[in-house]
């Protein structure tokens, strides 16, 4: 009896884990084109294929399902932007890759970061992150904070946002002018 009693457990809660997963992809989809201020939980709840109450009953709170699907999609975006070792790409060739999936949800939330301190929180931290990464894949233990600052700019989502969907410029002509800001600036144009 205790054996089957411990399945049934198991076999719930992985239902609720997958009820919760099915629920934070949902909601990161459809951020993908729409503020997180403008999707009802109704079409959260359309999106994962359950109901509304499900949603209330599984996280409590729209703000505790906002937190989930922050925490999944920082989690996603580090895995999108982490170099394969397997492939011989170049850092700013894998940030690309992550501005094209992911830049307009970004700059949508960079949108709202003022008038919701929840997605400032987010927007901050993808500041940290973004630093953090040009850090790790653009620079060395010899560069400058100034250096570092001139890299961030030069690989930002405003600097991909100006030349890609102001400009019309294919991926490929962004990558270039994008890369010709780093090489620019590792070659010593620190403008100090």
């Amino acid at each position: 009896m205790k054996m089957q009693r411990e399945y049934r457990q198991t076999a719930r809660a992985a239902a609720v884990a997958n009820t919760r997963r099915r629920v934070v992809e949902a909601l990161f989809s459809l951020a993908q084109d729409r503020l997180f201020t403008e999707i009802p939980l109704k079409d959260v709840a359309a999106a994962a294929g359950v109901t509304v109450q499900t949603i209330l009953r599984q996280f409590g709170s729209r703000a505790a399902l906002f937190d989930a699907t922050i925490a999944y999609g920082v989690e996603r975006i580090r895995a999108e932007r982490a170099a394969d070792p397997t492939k011989a790409r170049s850092p700013l060739s894998v940030l690309m890759d992550h501005y094209e999936l992911r830049g307009r949800m970004v700059m949508m939330m960079l949108a709202q970061e003022t008038a919701d301190p929840a997605i400032a929180r987010v927007v901050e931290g993808g500041r940290i992150e973004h630093r953090n990464w040009v850090s790790a894949h653009l620079a060395d233990a010899s560069t400058t904070d100034v250096t570092i600052d001139l890299l961030v700019v030069a690989t930002d989502v405003y600097a991909w946002k100006l030349l890609r969907l102001d400009r019309g410029l294919t991926r490929r002509q962004t990558q270039i002018r994008m890369q010709a800001m780093v090489d620019r600036v590792l070659a010593g144009n620190e403008g100090t």
